[in-house]
This record gives C-alpha cells, sequence and structure tokens, in this order.
C-alpha cells in the first residue's frame, strides 16, 4: 500500500511538474527573445546610430553606442551591420569589419520584419532579436541583432525552475511521509495483520460462533444489529432465511437492554432474561474502539432452563447412585428372604413375592394408559412414578383424571414442562417435613374448555399471598443456585396459552397448584370439532 500510494503521487506530481515546468521554460525563453527583440528595436532607433551609417568611420560611433547597451541590458553582444552583413559592432573589437553569421538577416534586410531567431554565431548558439535600421525615409540601410547566449539562457530558465522543481521534491517527500503515517495507522488499527490474515481470522470468527452453544448478538453504537449467530437464531425463534443486520436489536429483543450497556459502557454478566417463553442468563460486554469510546456491544446468553437441566441431571446422577445401592441392598435383602422360603420348601410363598412386584408395576402401566391418551405424557408419568418410589414418596395419580383431547406437538411440549416442573417442586417440598409422610398428588382433566392440572403435596405449604412473588424469575424459597425457575415458566407459559396459575389449600397439607390452558390452543383443531 506505501508503495502503491508513494508511486502514485510520485508519478503525478513528477509528471504535472515536467508539464508547468517545461510549459514555463518555453514561455522564460520566449520572454527572453521579446527582451533581445525589444532591445534591437530601441538600438535600431537611436538618431546617433542612424546618422552614423553615413559617417566615413560608422563603427567608431556605433560601437560605444553598442557596447554600453549590452552593458547595461546583459546581452552576450549588440551587433550592428550594414545591408552588406558587415560588422561596425561586437563585444570583440577584433571582428569589427568582418561579415554577421548565422544567415537569419535576409528578413530583416530584405522583408524589413523584426523577429526573434535561434541560430549559432561567433560565440556560440543564442537566442537572437533582430530588427532592420532605416533612415527617416524609411530606407533600410542595415540591422541590430542583440543576442543572449544560449547556454545562459538554459542557467536562467534553470534558476528559475528551481524554486519549481523544488516544490515538487517537497510534495513527493510530503506525500510519502502521509501514505507512510497512514499505512502504519492501518496497521495498528487492524493490528498489524496482513490481509490475508485478517480474512483467515474472519473466517475463524464466522465458524467458531456458528458452532457454539450459546447464543451471540452484536450491535454497533446506533444499536443496529451486525452479527446474529445460528444459536441465538434458534433461540429467538427465527428462520435461517430471515436477514435481521442492520435492524435495530430492540425490535427482535425489546427487553435486551444493550441501550444501556451503549450508554454507560459498563460490563452486565450473568443477568436473567426472558426471550419469548424462554428464560435466558445474558452477559453484555461493550465494545471500545482505539480512542476509549463505546464503539458496539455484545449480548450472549443460553437458555436457563438448559443449565437447571444440566444441574437436575448433575444432581440426579448422584441421587441415582444412592438408589441404586439402596435398590442394590434391597434386593439383596429379596434374594434372600426368597432363599430363605425356598430353603423351608415354602414355595407359593416365594413365587407370591416375586410376581408382587411385577404386579404393582403392571398396574401402573394399565393405570396411566387408562387415563392419558398421549404415551409422551405417560412415558413422562411412569417416569416420576419410579422417581416417586426410589426417594419413598408416594405419588397418586387421581383415579377421576382424563386427558383425552389429542395435542399438538407444541401443546405436548407445553403439558410436559407444566406437570414436570410442577411434580419436581412437589418432591422438593415434601422432603421440607421429615416427620410427616411425604405425598404427592396428580389431578389432571380437560373436560369444558380448558386443561386444568393439579398438583398437591405434604409440604410446609405457600402462603397464597405470596403466589406472585414465587413465579418471578430467579425467586425460590428454596437455597442453592439455578433455583427460580420452575414456576415461573409454568407462569409464563399459561400466560402464553390464555390460562393462570392458581394456589389453593391442599387435602395433603402443603401446597395445592392449579394450572389451567385453552385447550384450542394445545389441540388438533378437527379433532375438536368431532
Amino acid at each position: 500500500m506505501l508503495g502503491l500510494v508513494g508511486a502514485l503521487l510520485a508519478l503525478i506530481l513528477g509528471m504535472q511538474g515536467v508539464y508547468l515546468n517545461l510549459s514555463k521554460a518555453d514561455l522564460l525563453s520566449e520572454q527572453i527573445g521579446m527582451r533581445a527583440l525589444n532591445v534591437a528595436k530601441t538600438v535600431a532607433v537611436i538618431p546617433e546610430l542612424v546618422d552614423a551609417f553615413d559617417s566615413p568611420d560608422p563603427a567608431a560611433i556605433i560601437q560605444p553606442i553598442a557596447e554600453r547597451i549590452r552593458a547595461e541590458t546583459g546581452a552576450a553582444y549588440v551587433v550592428v551591420g550594414n545591408r552588406d552583413e558587415i560588422r561596425y559592432s561586437h563585444p570583440v573589437p577584433e571582428r569589427i569589419g568582418g561579415r554577421m553569421v548565422g544567415d537569419d538577416n535576409a528578413p530583416a534586410l530584405i522583408e524589413g520584419r523584426s523577429y526573434v531567431s535561434l541560430a549559432t554565431g561567433t560565440l556560440g548558439e543564442a537566442m537572437r532579436g533582430k530588427t532592420p535600421v532605416r533612415r527617416a525615409s524609411g530606407e533600410i540601410i542595415g540591422v541590430v541583432s542583440v543576442g543572449f547566449l544560449q547556454e545562459k539562457v538554459s542557467q536562467d530558465v534553470g534558476r528559475s525552475l528551481y524554486l519549481g522543481w523544488l516544490m515538487i521534491a517537497a510534495s513527493v517527500l510530503l506525500g510519502l511521509t502521509g501514505a507512510l503515517w497512514i499505512s502504519m495507522h492501518l496497521k495498528r488499527l487492524i493490528l498489524g495483520l496482513e490481509p490475508h490474515e485478517i480474512a483467515r481470522l474472519v473466517n475463524e470468527k464466522e465458524a467458531i460462533l456458528q458452532s457454539i452453544h450459546e447464543g451471540v448478538v452484536a450491535v454497533n453504537r446506533e444499536g443496529r444489529i451486525t452479527l446474529l449467530n445460528q444459536s441465538a437464531k434458534r433461540t429467538l425463534g427465527i428462520q435461517d432465511g430471515r436477514d435481521f443486520l442492520g435492524v435495530p436489536v430492540d425490535q427482535l429483543v425489546p427487553n435486551s437492554r444493550l441501550q444501556e450497556v451503549l450508554t454507560s459502557g459498563e460490563r452486565q454478566f450473568d443477568r436473567e432474561l426472558w426471550v419469548g417463553d424462554v428464560p435466558v442468563i445474558v452477559n453484555r460486554v461493550p465494545i471500545f474502539n482505539p480512542q476509549g469510546d463505546v464503539d458496539g456491544a455484545v449480548s450472549t446468553f443460553r437458555s436457563q432452563q438448559e443449565i437447571r437441566e444440566l444441574y437436575s441431571a448433575l444432581k440426579k446422577v448422584s441421587a441415582d447412585a444412592d438408589v441404586l445401592r439402596e435398590q442394590a441392598h434391597e434386593f439383596s435383602n429379596r434374594l434372600y428372604t426368597i432363599s430363605g422360603l425356598l430353603q423351608l420348601n415354602q414355595i407359593d410363598e416365594a413365587l407370591a413375592l416375586i410376581h408382587q412386584e411385577g404386579r404393582i408395576e403392571q398396574e401402573e402401566v394399565r393405570f396411566v394408559l387408562q387415563h392419558l391418551k398421549n404415551p409422551v405424557l405417560g412415558a413422562m408419568l411412569l417416569a416420576k412414578m419410579n422417581t416417586a418410589r426410589q426417594k419413598h414418596i408416594q405419588f397418586e395419580l387421581d383415579s377421576n383424571s382424563s386427558l383425552e383431547v389429542m395435542l399438538t406437538q407444541s401443546g405436548q411440549d407445553v403439558l410436559l414442562k407444566i406437570i414436570s416442573n410442577l411434580i419436581n417442586n412437589a418432591f422438593d417440598a415434601v422432603r421440607e417435613r421429615p416427620d410427616v409422610v411425604p405425598r404427592v398428588r396428580l389431578f389432571f382433566t380437560d373436560l369444558g374448555d380448558q386443561v386444568l392440572i393439579e398438583v398437591e403435596d405434604s409440604g410446609p405449604g405457600v402462603d397464597p399471598e405470596a403466589l406472585a412473588l414465587i413465579t418471578q424469575q430467579g425467586y425460590s424459597t428454596k437455597p442453592g443456585e439455578h433455583r427460580g425457575i420452575g414456576l415461573a415458566l409454568v407462569q409464563r407459559i399459561a400466560t402464553l396459552y390464555a390460562g393462570d396459575v392458581y394456589l389453593e389449600e391442599g387435602e395433603l397439607g402443603g401446597a395445592c397448584f392449579v394450572v389451567t390452558l385453552d385447550k384450542m390452543q394445545i389441540s388438533h383443531a378437527d379433532v375438536m370439532e368431532e
């Protein structure tokens, strides 16, 4: 870049300098020629000089006049000759009386013209002004030739052009210095990277941004989106074909709060935010330019539900290990019991004990299939029943429960989230009262225009006036991190599907949460019409 800018600048200034200086040289040469001609015209009309042509010795009168004028004007020579081109004056006195050389006197002597010529005389090549000498009657009696040596003219022109060339050189030097400064400034701005390195880094950054699991949104100083990776699009529910680059971020995420970061320049970490019906954990960081001003901001976020599920999964792994140890000990005791019965030849009692476990699980499966038409929800409830047995919790499914409606995919997901979160909260609540038999009861029905879900537990209960507080994102009555998400998610989903969350007094002594949903919004329309 430096070489290109410097060469281009030097070429342009050089070409311009050559053109201007050549034009100026021609103009100066022309001016010197006109000066020689004007001096010649002045000499040709001196009365003394004209009258001297009729004297017996014209050179004696004309030579002093010519030399005086030559000295005053700085001309190389002032030569006066007659019609036969015989010199009456010359800077070298020995050449007076000789014939004028150059063969350029004819236009003055014959045609009577005044002109400038370039010819070679006895002193060398010169710029000469020539004019005829006339009597008062107009008769041409001689010629005056005033010359400036071409070598002297070139020197004068060179001295005159020196300043111009000096200014051009200074301009080129200044331009090269500016080009060097620009290249160094750009080098600093691009962190000393070459273009191919920048291209590689851009491609690497794009690949990294599109592959990470966290959503990334970047905005410029005006708050307009400049980057949106695939994870962010999935979280925000944006199809790949839609382009949101250049769109104000508040138009896509009204509560993004990135404008606060652009205004204050302060970082925000681990902030909670709802994106649609998804709770997320957000980090917001400003982008500063080299001058220290805020030039944009970047927000990264990840589903809080995913974090909670990961936390729950890790916790469940630890719990499952304890349960497996308990089950191993329990089954070991049962095997010893069966072995003892067989040794006592109590075969019927041993078979009854073996069939008892299988019968309990079969009854649970048959009960779920009778009350639930959706196999995914049924599988989830069977898993919760198994978890309850492992935790020694009495999990009851109300015999009047029924869900006959054909759910949409989104409706199925909604019920899975609501029922699973409510049951998990109930399991946690019953542990807080070790003096009471832990019990959880589930009831659901789709009679009427709504789907109703009711989860009751034997825990310590919740103050009805605190319902608004416990359904806020991040609030929890239980200690530890990653809390305060389940009920907030349930409340948000219920509101989204034209329902609500209620807290009632339960029969088991603890909390009783009731959730209602609009049946039309979670079921197939054609099934509803039938």
